[in-house]
């Protein structure tokens, strides 16, 4: 059993796939080729962004719009400590600090009800993270960085295909990021990334930073190589007629999950008005460590995100925070554990899983 099946996801969409490939061989432009204004068309018109801008990964993408924002030494940016360490680590790249705010136990997103306390005249943005593939409180975090005068960037590196309210993850914010690594929900066959905005002054600022700070020879701001790859964009172009169909595959196996095992571990909620994409389908469990290896002896992949909360690492610790400052977060560190998760999983596989992870819980 796969943990995310990309073999299968190719072989199903391989004529597809290898077809967009051998066109972008053929035509000879591997860098800003025609696909990439292609893909973006399509990615902005999804979500409801009027500009996309594809990247060379998720980190990039984040980094880029940290300094199109111009946040840097002195200035501090609200995140979570339960999540991937690019979140706080593009933070600290650019110069500034990053603030923990803890999560709710229900959904692991950030604790809306906690931002303004950490708010403080240094604060320069809130980046909040939609894990494992659902959005927090988008209306109540942009309410209050109203308030504020500070925008919002959502992190959807797990959450494309999601929606809150009717509006799609990576559109209701002043500018957000997402990735493509291929196990994502839309995932290339590399690293990628995309940044939405509909802020015409800032989307231009970011595609210059994309491209070393400017375009052709003329560098007004200071930037980075940080171009998505065509032959990446030629994968996603193929498989993006299918995404909708995975959406829903991944929403109706994550809620088949959720019935046949809830009251035995603890199961991810959907927040009212949320639709989740079950980028990780992740419990709950005291014992995690005995139930990972029960299940790998059963043959069932699983995996741990996050087995550390980033006030945790070592990289982290000038900021002087200490075990216990974020429990909420701490205690899902020591209790998650993802189970296999994709689109392509039976019914039949499902089932094993179900059935192990009872066994090994009894």
């Amino acid at each position: 059993m796969e943990f995310i099946d990309l073999k299968r996801q190719y072989r199903e969409y391989q004529s597809e796939i290898d077809a967009r490939m051998r066109q972008t061989l053929a035509a000879g432009q591997f860098i800003m080729g025609p696909e990439i204004a292609e893909l973006e068309v399509l990615l902005a018109g999804y979500v409801g962004a009027k500009h996309c801008i594809t990247v060379a990964s998720g980190t990039d993408s984040l980094e880029i719009i940290l300094r199109a924002l111009g946040i840097g030494p002195g200035d501090e940016v609200i995140t979570v400590p339960f999540t991937w360490i690019s979140t706080a680590e593009v933070v600290a790249l650019v110069g500034a600090k990053p603030v923990f705010v803890d999560i709710a136990a229900a959904d692991f997103n950030i604790d809306a009800a906690r931002i303004e306390a950490a708010i403080t005249p240094r604060t320069k943005a809130i980046l909040p993270v939609s894990l494992f593939g659902q959005m927090p409180d988008y209306d109540r975090i942009n309410a209050i960085a109203a308030r504020h005068g500070i925008p919002v960037i959502e992190d959807g590196a797990q959450s494309f295909g999601a929606a809150r309210n009717g509006r799609r993850s990576c559109g209701v914010t002043l500018v957000a990021s997402t990735s493509f690594f291929p196990a994502k929900p839309l995932g290339c066959y590399g690293d990628g990334g995309a940044i939405f905005t509909s802020d015409d002054a800032l989307a231009e600022k970011m595609r210059a930073i994309r491209t070393h700070g400017g375009h052709r020879h003329h560098h007004p701001l200071l930037g980075m190589n940080g171009r998505f790859d065509t032959l990446q964009a030629a994968v996603l172009l193929a498989k993006w007629p299918h995404f909708d169909w995975e959406v829903k595959q991944r929403g109706t196996i994550g809620a088949r999950y959720t019935e046949l095992l809830r009251g035995t571990v603890g199961v991810p909620e959907v927040m009212p008005g949320n639709t989740h994409v079950y980028a990780q389908y992740t419990i709950r469990v005291r014992d995690r460590d005995r139930l990972g290896a029960q299940l790998k002896s059963a043959g069932i992949p699983t995996a741990v995100y996050y087995p550390k909360c980033l006030h945790e690492q070592p990289v982290f610790a000038s900021l002087g925070y200490r075990p216990g400052d974020f429990p909420v977060a701490e205690q899902a560190a020591r209790e998650v554990i993802s189970l296999p998760m994709h689109p392509f999983l039976s019914e039949a596989e499902q089932d094993a899983v179900v059935a192990a992870v009872k066994t090994a819980t009894a």
